[in-house]
């Protein structure tokens, strides 16, 4: 195992050297898996109001492809690698979803279940916001930041948490929403006047409702000690790119999306407005974590842009307690907490003490822990 954890993070990465092929044969390899897991168990693995969607057909087409093209990525890399492992493990995953049926896996639990994990969501994610963002990083990246970085996998697995246990999440943070809804009929005239107005008004008001919830949100989870500790986690990153978003302790998600979908919910908007604004927060959040270098021009001062966050996740004395919002940063500038230093960027990133360990259990009880005594 430590072998394949030190040729994960290898120095050498040259185009040639297998280590290319390598980590493309593991990523195709388990997402060829991840996917005729689902296939065998999709009531369990598969998220309720999407598998009814999914063209399995086509699906199966493009499993035979990515197992193909796999199994091919890891032989290169065990040929041109003098250390096996990367292709070999590729390798495995391709053979294991091949055992297990492979394009043409069948379902093999008829017992319908209504919790499930979101396996599917996971890999839908992964290949979707990897397809979009790492190509625009590389064309506009910070320098000397490969896309395997450092402390990659650790973000990795937060992604693949939050993807996993969806539902839960999910159930957790809108419960308060639709108790509110349940007993509060009398409000449902207001709810339709609302929901009435032109969808593209409905989901501005959407953006600022949320944005400046989460303003107020975001700054008490920097401003309140133990708060803080929770939001640590998400600091601790010291390397900035569009997965890095994702390293969030559990709670703080489930509070964070309680809040803000609040108003969303509970006010009456129209499910079109509702659903494209989740979408679009969605992308937003992995947009301004991403390691995009684009000078903005105006939009800067009307949108929230990369450099507006990463000057929030800034280690220097003056990237200290600023920049909250996520959509509209005039909200910063009124309560006196926006700072965009002429086209400078953050010099480094992470939190000021470093005393947030790695690892995932580590982190999750980190808050939990009694600071230590004064000697």
């Amino acid at each position: 195992m430590s072998d394949f954890i030190s040729e994960l993070d290898s120095s050498e990465r040259r185009l040639g050297s297998g280590y290319v092929s390598g980590m493309l044969s593991i990523f195709l390899g388990g997402i060829g898996l991840a996917t005729v897991l689902c296939l065998m168990y999709p009531q369990l693995l598969t998220v309720a109001d999407a598998r009814t969607h999914y063209n399995v057909p086509l699906i199966r087409i493009a499993l035979h492809l990515v197992l193909i093209a796999g199994f091919l990525a890891g032989g290169i890399s065990a040929t041109l690698r003098r250390n096996k492992v990367l292709g070999f493990v590729g390798m495995t995953a391709v053979l294991l979803a091949a055992l297990l049926g492979g394009s043409q896996a069948s379902r093999r639990l008829e017992v319908e279940s209504d919790i499930y994990f979101g396996l599917d969501f996971f890999v839908l994610n992964l290949m979707l916001l990897g397809a979009i963002f790492i190509p625009i990083e590389r064309l506009a990246k910070k320098r000397n930041q490969p896309i395997l970085r450092d402390d990659w996998r650790e973000d990795l697995f937060y992604f693949f948490v939050g993807s996993l246990f969806v539902q839960s999440l999910t159930y957790l943070s809108l419960t308060p929403s639709f108790t509110i809804l349940r007993v509060t009929p009398g409000a449902a005239g207001i709810r339709g006047a609302i929901a009435s107005q032109p969808g593209w008004l409905q989901f501005l008001e959407i953006m600022f409702l949320t944005d400046l919830v989460q303003y107020w949100f975001h700054r008490a989870f920097h401003e309140v000690g133990w708060l803080w500790k929770f939001h640590a986690i998400h600091h601790s990153a010291k390397q900035m790119d569009w997965i890095a978003g994702s390293r969030m302790h559990f709670l703080e998600i489930v509070l964070l999306r309680t809040f803000t979908t609040l108003p969303m919910y509970t006010m009456g908007f129209a499910e079109s407005p509702l659903y494209a604004y989740i979408f679009f927060v969605y992308l937003m959040s992995v947009f301004v974590h991403s390691n995009i270098r684009f000078h903005f021009g105006f939009l800067q001062h009307i949108i929230v842009t990369p450099r507006f966050h990463h000057w929030h996740h800034g280690v220097e004395r003056e990237a200290i307690n600023i920049n909250y919002a996520v959509h509209f940063p005039i909200l910063d500038r009124i309560f006196g907490t926006y700072h965009m230093p002429g086209d400078r960027w953050p010099e480094g990133y992470g939190v000021h003490k470093d005393d947030v360990p790695k690892g995932f259990l580590r982190q999750f009880l980190y808050p939990f822990r009694r600071p230590p005594r004064d000697a």
